[in-house]
């Protein structure tokens, strides 16, 4: 039986993502936005690609809440996008909003699916729709540093002339500016990456990996990245659709025992395996004390917007 996947807001992100997801097949999108006409015509346009590619997929576009019942997976896009200057923080406030109503349509009409947020500040989003929608913690997760890992290992492979399928590394924490690439465990092609690019460089690329996201903000001046980000959307998608078990960098909740890395209660960016069930586990990999220290700190960050949360009015945590 084919899978019912809706998205939620048609902008850029969304759209791509339903090309992605398009290009498979062997899935049904409903792509949703509250724009009169904007995802109609882009569903239109999508389905009149499928006989040049081949692909039987069905997308649909709609203005209609009721159009996405009973879906399988839902990803939520909608949200302000950020603009130049703007901070993913600046963000909290306005789209902890449309993510909590977006989310209680989305438990009302599909109460079985699994629920992907990718609205910024992605980490404190994430707790707001896990609190909305009293969906298992394993069914409401992020996508995070699947992006920011594919940024590093991008500039890793700029830098050194390599392929990026030889570049193996992670980037956990919060989305944001404290995230954490794991130096100490990132190698090409089995070398330590240490032994192939001076330290002055790897630190520029570091940098240049938690500054991502704003280096094309700034240089597209309207709008953010979409390219990527969806493509890492569809990466989660695929491991939940195929039960792969991957091991993703997710935004993961670390449960109110310290499920990972001695954090408690908090979505974080952490390896993952992910499969039908959404989260399935999450992997503690070995770090350097550095790490240890800067993860700590990205939490730390992450938990202060948490916080900012509880004092909204009217109260959005509880």
């Amino acid at each position: 039986m084919r899978k019912k996947i809706t998205i939620v807001g048609s902008g850029q992100t969304g759209a791509t993502l339903a090309h992605w997801l398009a290009i498979r097949g062997d899935v049904d999108v409903v792509l949703y936005d509250i724009v009169e006409g904007m995802p109609q015509g882009k569903a239109l346009d999508l389905m009149e690609a499928m006989p040049v590619i081949g692909s039987d997929a069905h997308i649909i576009g709609t203005n209609s809440w009721s159009d996405t019942a009973n879906s399988d997976i839902v990803v939520i896009t909608s949200g302000l996008p950020r603009k130049p200057g703007m901070s993913r923080d600046d963000l909290l406030k306005v789209n902890a909003g449309i993510v909590a109503d977006c989310t209680r349509h989305v438990a009302a009409l599909s109460p079985n699916s699994i629920l992907i947020l990718l609205t910024n500040p992605l980490d404190a989003m994430c707790h707001i729709a896990l609190h909305v929608s009293g969906f298992p913690s394993e069914r409401v997760f992020g996508q995070a540093g699947i992006l920011d890992t594919a940024r590093f290992r991008a500039f890793l492979a700029m830098e050194t002339g390599m392929s990026v399928a030889e570049v193996n590394a992670y980037v956990l924490g919060g989305h944001g500016d404290d995230m954490v690439p794991l130096l100490g465990s990132t190698n090409i092609g089995g070398v330590p990456v240490s032994k192939l690019i001076p330290a002055d460089r790897l630190a520029a690329i570091v940098e240049r990996t938690r500054k991502g996201g704003g280096e094309i903000v700034s240089l597209l001046k309207t709008g953010s990245a979409f390219y990527a980000p969806s493509a890492a959307l569809a990466q989660m998608i695929d491991a939940v659709l195929n039960d792969r078990k991957r091991i993703l960098p997710c935004a993961v909740y670390t449960g109110a025992n310290g499920g990972g890395y001695g954090v408690n209660d908090l979505y974080l960016g952490l390896p993952a395996v992910i499969g039908a069930a959404g989260v399935e586990k999450i992997i503690e990999v070995e770090l350097t004390a550095e790490e240890t220290t800067a993860l700590q700190k990205s939490a730390a960050a992450v938990k202060e917007l948490v916080e900012a949360l509880r004092g909204f009015e009217p109260p959005l945590l509880p």
